[in-house]
């Protein structure tokens, strides 16, 4: 186990990845060792592997369990402020989330003056009923073939389940730039989400407003998508890249 943590300690150290034989050379490790141990990190999700350089990088794992602890250590986050801006003058809770693996991945989050919002960062929610993840999904380039291998189970009596259904779904999303789910994740809950991309058109992550359905109807929500797209620019202009 020891020698686990050494491993993701070196892969904090280089940023830029590294492979396994100088893994080795750095730990002191056999080569075998230390392949095996970069293996099972990422077997994890703790690690990540890039087939075309050969390097190692910590993974979202990582980063997951970071954001439980930073937010109980009331971490702010770069982007922070901007989410706090849309918050204000929407008056809802907004929500930023990275896609991991079948998941959006919360990562930060402000809450609205009148409700708390239903995610904390490091939480996760499927990507077939979340606004936010069907935001990301919607995006992905081999969304058919994700959307074959997702088991749909319903959160809500509200979720989609069917696959035709949710490839619709994703489609008018891509035509909208939105989008949009009333209490398909959360009963009593509705979300509106846009994809966060950078200058070359990289899908980075998806930002939302979610709010109460006594507070807010859908429709009510979709009349903040300029908001939440200028909000989304913003944030993309700090993530990154």
């Amino acid at each position: 186990m020891t020698k686990a943590f050494d491993m993701l300690e070196l892969l904090g150290d280089h940023a830029e990845g590294v492979s396994a034989a100088r893994a080795a050379e750095v730990t002191g490790h056999p080569f075998s060792t230390a392949y095996r141990l970069l293996g099972g990190l990422v077997e994890t999700g703790y690690a990540d592997f890039d087939p075309s350089t050969k390097a190692y990088t910590l993974g979202l794992e990582v980063f997951r369990l970071g954001q439980k602890v930073a937010h109980r250590r009331g971490f702010a986050g770069s982007s922070k402020d901007l989410l706090q801006t849309l918050t204000r003058t929407t008056g809802e809770s907004s929500i930023l989330s990275v896609r991991r693996a079948d998941a959006a991945l919360t990562v930060l989050t402000v809450d609205g003056p009148q409700f708390r919002t239903t995610t904390d960062p490091g939480d996760e929610s499927p990507l077939h009923t979340s606004a936010l993840g069907q935001a990301l999904l919607a995006h992905d380039a081999n969304v058919d073939r994700t959307v074959d291998a997702l088991v749909l189970e319903p959160r809500t009596p509200q979720s989609v389940t069917d696959a035709d259904e949710l490839r619709a779904k994703l489609e008018r999303i891509r035509e909208l730039g939105w989008a949009g789910q009333s209490e398909e994740n959360d009963v009593g809950m509705n979300a509106l989400a846009v994809p966060v991309f950078d200058l070359d058109g990289r899908l980075l992550a998806a930002l939302a407003l979610a709010a109460p359905v006594f507070r807010r109807t859908l429709d009510e929500l979709v009349e903040f998508v300029p908001q939440l797209r200028e909000a989304a620019t913003a944030v993309a202009a700090r993530m990154p890249r």
